[in-house]
């Protein structure tokens, strides 16, 4: 297993699973995924912030978990899709396509992307 799949996969390890996505994160599980979110763009990077700061007390598991999805991506197809230049659908790596196209993944997607 290579380091990135391997940091992806105790990232996905940290997020509890419940049956009701609406749980709220704990402390110690958006931590990890605060950690998780580090990117390569700054411009990934200052969203992602921005993000944090407006939802970090009010995410979900569920959410989490479509932001977990996205963190799958590459820095480059993300900020396409956070800057409105593609859409999930558009993404050409079709594993890219899957994570992104989770109804978590979706919903994060909308409260990441600035006001248009």
């Amino acid at each position: 297993m290579s380091e990135s799949n391997s940091n992806a996969a105790s990232a996905a390890a940290a997020i509890p699973s419940a049956a009701a996505g609406s749980d709220l994160l704990d402390q110690r599980s958006l931590s990890k995924l605060r950690w998780r979110c580090r990117r390569g763009l700054l411009e990934n990077d200052l969203l992602i912030e921005k993000f944090f700061n407006s939802y970090e007390s009010t995410l979900s598991v569920s959410q989490a978990q479509g932001l977990n999805d996205l963190m799958e991506l590459s820095d480059n197809d993300l900020l396409d899709l956070l800057l409105r230049r593609k859409e999930p659908e558009q993404l050409i790596e079709a594993d890219s396509k899957a994570n992104a196209s989770t109804p978590e993944a979706r919903e994060v997607l909308l409260m990441l992307r600035p006001a248009a």
